[in-house]
């Protein structure tokens, strides 16, 4: 996904706010010509949990935050959560979560202890785990 550094740091700075819990939210995006996505703006939703271990959006929020994506013209283009204790990698509970949501990328901010965070961007489709590129969208 093409993504500014404002929206990465916008995923980050949620991630910073409650470093013990994981964070979560909605990219949306849109589609180029040539198949690629470009990212135009960070939805942040509640981790319903408030758990270090996992997320999960309400539905009832997820529908609302889809519904005004796709109002605007956009489509969600990445599902974004933290890991508050480890390197941003998927974990088992994201591979078993990702077989209920189809083919979308998944981007992870990495706060490791003492670490600065790290960002991270992932495909997982029929439990492999693709990483892909975040790039600043072209000018």
């Amino acid at each position: 996904m093409n993504i500014s550094q404002e929206l990465l740091a916008e995923i980050v700075a949620h991630a910073l706010e409650e470093p013990k819990i994981e964070c979560c939210g909605l990219v949306a995006a849109a589609s180029e010509a040539d198949g690629s996505k470009t990212a135009k703006r960070v939805c942040r939703a509640v981790n319903i949990h408030a758990s270090a271990l996992k997320f999960e959006i309400d539905p009832i929020e997820q529908l609302k935050l889809t519904t005004a994506i796709e109002d605007e013209g956009w489509e969600v283009g990445a599902i974004y959560h933290s890991h508050v204790r480890s390197p941003p990698k998927p974990s088992q509970t994201d591979i078993n979560f990702a077989a209920h949501t189809g083919p979308i990328e998944w981007i992870i901010v990495g706060l490791s202890a003492g670490a600065e965070p790290e960002v991270r961007s992932y495909l997982i489709e029929d439990g492999r785990i693709n990483e892909v590129a975040i790039a600043e969208p072209a000018t």
